[in-house]
């Protein structure tokens, strides 16, 4: 089954000082283990930026665009433009995956509650079996709740969600650098 690591909104802009991250830079470390452990498998990476030229933020080719200069971003990778929280969203990800026969998903992102969230959900009725990086995705405290709460809270969600024709499962980034490792040496 052909596997493809979603990296979402890792963005320059969504990293500020006014934007604080619950445990940013562990995050970061741990989705250049994965990806490097999914290149080295033959798997596909793939970074989704948002474009908010509508909300007049996050516009192509600005420094708030850019992904983080601390993400290992390779010639291979793919590079895909959104433009709402939800991945798919008349983006050409679900064209992408298509050509590429990709039918499982491991996701890794910047905002928990919102691109995280709302990529699972689509991608649960489309059909795809989901990883979730249970270590590898981050947010900000909200109002109401702690980001580590926000986190915690979504990381059970999905962990308890019923799924269609796929399925969704939660791992942390070690354990899922070497079982990519692993499968790959095994094919």
């Amino acid at each position: 089954m052909k596997k493809a690591l979603l990296i979402i909104d890792m963005q320059k802009g969504s990293f500020t000082e006014k934007t604080p991250r619950f445990n940013a830079d562990v995050v970061i470390t741990n989705i250049n283990t994965i990806a490097a452990a999914f290149r080295k498998s033959g798997n596909h990476v793939i970074f989704i930026q948002h474009d908010g030229t509508k909300e007049n933020q996050f516009i192509p080719d600005s420094t708030e665009w850019e992904l983080l200069s601390s993400l290992e971003v390779e010639s291979g990778d793919i590079l895909i433009d959104k433009t709402a929280n939800d991945s798919f969203y008349r983006s050409n990800l679900g064209k992408v995956l298509k050509e590429l026969d990709v039918q499982e998903l491991f996701i890794t992102d910047c905002a928990t509650d919102f691109c995280v969230e709302s990529t699972i959900q689509s991608a649960l009725t489309k059909d795809y079996r989901i990883v979730v990086v249970r270590n590898g995705h981050t947010t900000a405290d909200r109002p109401h709740m702690s980001a580590e709460q926000v986190i915690e809270h979504y990381n059970w969600v999905w962990q308890n969600m019923t799924p269609t024709k796929g399925d969704i499962k939660l791992i942390d980034a070690e354990e899922l650098a070497a079982k990519v490792l692993e499968d790959g040496e095994q094919n």
